[in-house]
């Protein structure tokens, strides 16, 4: 009975394991999963047939059903890192009827999401399936095997290209900022205080310009602090995200390191902080600053393994909350 795990016949039974209407069993003899419907018929086969130690040729797979795949769909959606996604997939959850339709449609709306679906269903299913081999090596008495995780964040930045900041990139960047800017507002000063935002923007950011959001006339380019950074930017040409700094003397100031919500949490803004660190030269930049704005807490893991350490903690009070 006993037969070896190759990626070939893992590959076969997770196929087998995705279709529900199917019945398969696995041939020990010939290490390949056979099918009982489709022409092929299980009575035509001896089930009960030993193989050359006196053990079962014909055994089951792994255990898999719809139930299965709603519990791994919400696991997924629970740990996804981009809220606008993680939110439409919970909702898409809870409708009750045709949610496994529901899910896919949503995913389809966001590629890199999507991708990100695919290569966690594959790894979370092919380590059922080594669980369900490794409780066949016991009973041999072998040593358990274990199973190599994918990088799925590697494979998601494959989609996307890290380039220098280039004059084109200014107005989509220009728009990704007031973006976040209407976010940072919403998230800490509230609802009718565009003023307040303005000025705890100017008192937070003593070495960085304003970036300037004001309609432009003809011909002219806002005055953006744009001339050291880089850009991710999809296959297409999208923006997707950037980095840019200012330089002073020995230290670097990152002024903005923002990405599109559509693309947060496949690890962009990591990938252009790394790429930004790795361009530094030490006997010329002696240290690097960068502001962690509020609602981006999760960030700080990502800062502590490129080094970073903890500079200064700032506190800000909206007087009227005492109250």
């Amino acid at each position: 009975m006993q037969f070896e795990l190759t990626e070939a016949l893992m590959d076969d039974i997770l196929f087998a394991m995705e279709d529900q209407m199917g019945e398969f069993l696995l041939d020990t003899v010939e290490g390949e999963v056979v099918c009982g419907v489709d022409g092929w018929d299980f009575a035509e086969v001896d089930l009960d047939e030993d193989d050359a130690n006196g053990e079962p040729r014909y055994i089951s797979l792994p255990d898999w059903e719809s139930s299965n795949g709603f519990r791994l769909m919400e696991h997924f959606a629970a740990g996804l890192r981009n809220p606008i996604v993680r939110e439409e997939l919970t909702s898409a959850l809870n409708l009750g009827k045709g949610v496994f339709r529901a899910f896919k449609d949503t995913l389809a709306r966001y590629p890199e999401a999507e991708k990100l679906w695919f290569s966690f269903k594959e790894n979370e299913m092919k380590k059922e399936i080594v669980r369900w081999y490794n409780g066949l090596r016991e009973e041999w008495g072998l040593e358990k095997i274990g199973l190599e995780p994918e990088e799925t964040h590697d494979l998601i930045l494959e989609d996307f290209q890290i380039r220098p900041f280039l004059e084109e990139d200014i107005f989509p960047a220009t728009e990704l900022h007031r973006q976040c800017l209407d976010e940072f507002k919403n998230t800490l000063i509230g609802d009718g205080a565009s003023f307040s935002l303005d000025a705890l923007l100017r008192d937070c950011s003593s070495q960085d310009r304003p970036l300037c959001v004001s309609p432009q006339p003809a011909g002219n380019t806002p005055d953006l602090p744009f001339k050291d950074g880089l850009v991710a930017e999809t296959k297409t040409g999208e923006l997707a995200g950037y980095i840019s700094v200012k330089k002073t003397e020995r230290a670097l100031y990152v002024q903005r390191l923002e990405v599109k919500a559509e693309f947060r949490g496949l690890g962009i803004g990591e990938a252009l902080l790394s790429r930004l660190l790795e361009s530094l030269d030490p006997e010329e930049i002696d240290q690097v600053l960068l502001d962690l704005p509020v609602g981006m807490e999760s960030f700080s893991r990502v800062l502590h393994r490129e080094s970073f350490k903890p500079y200064m903690t700032r506190y800000w009070l909206k007087l009227r909350d005492r109250e």
